[in-house]
């Protein structure tokens, strides 16, 4: 493909990524596969197709994949109860706990926000989490309204784990990693390290790149653990656009493949570009329109990595984009170059507007930073001594929420990640450096002023969770 490498290496300086690497397929061939920049900045290492990146969520439409595989063999029913295959699977709602389906689980219709707060990190396993989702509040009627769900997708991994009497991570290798030869691919950063050529995770942090810590999301493997190379991944884009065919195996009928691949339920977001169309969500994929091409895609975004997975079914194009650093747009404006390119259309300025795009995100983060400071309420300090801000709090489903002294500041900790707490008024503390703008925890006394529980926004849809102080058990 002429100018893709100068696209590419160009739009990798403007946004700072440090590694990038590309396959396409068209008309059941690999056309390109290339990798670009570094896989490791400090050691000077280079990105080849064979470099492991973590795809995030882009591994939904793996467990998808293996859900279909069971329902081919009739060991499971897309519309059938969870509860029929998984009976301690509990939910808030009781109607939903005895209705929601394994297709409702992956069509992130359930009714619940994200609640990522409750695996991230987390030490639990997954039946663990299960057994807690009972106590996370929905937002929304089942079936209602599209809201993105991880937890949901990891209750679907550990179902086909109990169905196929293995474990998710084994049924994807056995049934989608060995007949597509994905040899490289892998389902946990710890094994990926262990590798001879993988990616390190980057952000950027005021205007700089710096290297971050892997993130282990094993937990929440179904809905995004998988690192995998362009290499592999086009064996996976070439048996999606071969209606569920490799070589000469069939791993997927045809008509769960089309499942797959259609609408079900509506993503009601306006539309944002003339160039792409209201967004759906299948089996594992967003479905949209490209320049009046239908387009079928998904993203993942975990700590460090970027990546898309694409595909122009009609024109039997496929195309996936790794990188390593969080959160960008590159994954777009290299998916769409390529997509104008070889639809034979004009170029649409895409880069132009993710940068403005993303300079208007960063004025709203620094309007909400400046606002927060100019709310606070000055010359106020906490009703306590901070020792009486001590103490473990537990919400049950959350978890602990662990408040300690550190240096005469407060610090808190929650699954492994720790909060540094700073004075803003009265029994409101700050924390600024662990999301993109400054959180509010508010501490909540009792009537005999006892400091009896904790309030953190730990998800952006609901008020916030509610830790409720453990009493100190008493000696003797």
């Amino acid at each position: 493909m002429q100018g893709l490498s100068e696209f590419i290496n160009k739009a990798m300086q403007e946004w700072k990524i440090p590694g990038l690497a590309i396959a396409i397929v068209k008309d059941s061939k690999i056309i390109f596969c290339e990798g670009f920049g570094k896989r490791d900045i400090e050691q000077n290492l280079t990105v080849t197709p064979k470099t492991l990146f973590a795809i995030g969520s882009c591994t939904k439409a793996f467990t998808t994949m293996v859900i279909a595989i069971l329902a081919d063999r009739g060991k499971l029913d897309w519309d059938k109860p969870v509860r029929n295959y998984l009976p301690i699977f509990k939910l808030y709602d009781s109607y939903a706990t005895e209705h929601i389906t394994p297709r409702d689980l992956v069509t992130h219709r359930s009714g619940l926000p994200r609640h990522d707060a409750v695996w991230y990190k987390s030490l639990l396993t997954r039946k663990e989490i299960i057994e807690r989702l009972q106590y996370l509040e929905p937002t929304y009627e089942m079936r209602t309204v599209f809201q993105y769900q991880n937890l949901m997708y990891m209750t679907a991994g550990y179902l086909v784990g109990e169905i196929a009497e293995s474990s998710w991570e084994k049924f994807v290798q056995q049934e989608i990693f060995n007949p597509l030869e994905m040899r490289d691919s892998n389902f946990s950063v710890e094994k990926c390290q262990k590798a001879d050529d993988f990616a390190l995770p980057y952000q950027e942090k005021n205007d700089k790149v710096e290297k971050m810590p892997f993130c282990n999301a094993d937990v929440c493997g179904p809905a995004g653990s998988i690192n995998s190379n362009v290499f592999d991944m086009a064996n996976w884009l070439l048996l999606h656009l071969n209606q569920g065919k490799y070589g000469d195996r069939q791993i997927i009928s045809p008509s769960n493949l089309s499942q797959m691949h259609s609408p079900q339920i509506v993503i009601g977001q306006p539309l944002e570009y003339d160039e792409l169309f209201y967004y759906f969500y299948g089996l594992g994929w967003w479905i949209s329109a490209y320049r009046g091409h239908n387009l079928i895609q998904h993203s993942g975004n975990i700590d460090g990595f970027s990546a898309r997975t694409t595909l122009l079914p009609q024109d039997n194009i496929g195309i996936v984009v790794l990188t390593n650093l969080d959160k960008n747009p590159v994954i777009n404006t290299v998916t769409y170059y390529v997509c104008d390119h070889l639809l034979g259309l004009d170029e649409v300025p895409w880069n132009e507007r993710m940068k403005e795009k993303y300079a208007q995100a960063k004025e709203a983060t620094a309007k909400a930073k400046e606002q927060i400071a100019s709310d606070r309420k000055t010359l106020t300090q906490p009703s306590h001594p901070l020792e009486d801000y001590t103490g473990d709090f537990e919400h049950p489903a959350y978890g602990v929420f662990s408040v300690e002294i550190n240096n005469n500041h407060l610090t808190a900790t929650h699954n492994s990640i720790i909060y540094k707490l700073e004075h803003y008024h009265y029994d409101i503390f700050v924390e600024y450096e662990l999301g993109d703008k400054p959180e509010l925890i508010s501490f909540l006394t009792d009537t005999k002023g006892n400091i009896t529980s904790v309030a953190v926004p730990l998800e952006p849809t609901v008020k916030e969770i509610l830790f409720t102080r453990i009493p100190e058990s008493s000696s003797g």
